[in-house]
This record gives structure tokens, C-alpha cells and sequence, in this order.
């Protein structure tokens, strides 16, 4: 099977990437480190979709945008109550 090269971006940083390729080669491409989840952004109002760091095959678009999320957020941290 041949593999197209794209252009995609993560975390705001251009890469090249084969087309297609896999949720683990993506998190080594853009750098995720452990305590994170890399998402491809979706437009409009649907929910970004959740790249899993596995051999799991991803068909990605030339212009794609994904970014890193910590894996557990605390909006209320460090909040104290009034």
C-alpha cells in the first residue's frame, strides 16, 4: 500500500506525516508526552475526536490541526470557596 505524504499541525507545530498512519506515530511525531491525549480538531460544533496511542490505522487530511490535552483536567483547582 503506498503512503501519501500530508502536511498536518500539532500543538500549532507544522510536521509531515504519511497518509495513513497511526495514533501511536502521531503522538511520537508531535511530542505528546505521557499524562496526555492527542485530538484532531473537528470545525463547526462537533466534538474533536480522540486519537487513541495505539497501532489503531488514522487517515489524515493535508491541513489537518490535532492538539494535546492533559488526560485529567481540574477546572477547580486551586479554587478556594467564597
Amino acid at each position: 500500500m503506498a503512503h501519501d505524504t500530508v502536511t498536518i499541525h500539532i500543538d500549532k507545530e507544522r510536521y509531515e506525516s504519511p497518509n495513513p498512519t497511526t495514533g501511536a506515530a502521531l503522538y511520537v511525531l508531535g511530542k505528546v508526552t505521557g499524562g496526555y491525549d492527542l485530538f484532531e480538531e473537528v470545525p463547526g460544533p462537533g466534538d474533536d475526536v480522540l486519537i487513541a496511542n495505539d497501532a489503531t490505522p488514522v487517515t489524515v487530511k493535508n491541513g489537518a490541526h490535532f492538539y494535546s490535552a492533559k488526560q485529567t483536567l481540574n477546572p477547580g483547582h486551586g479554587r478556594t470557596a467564597a
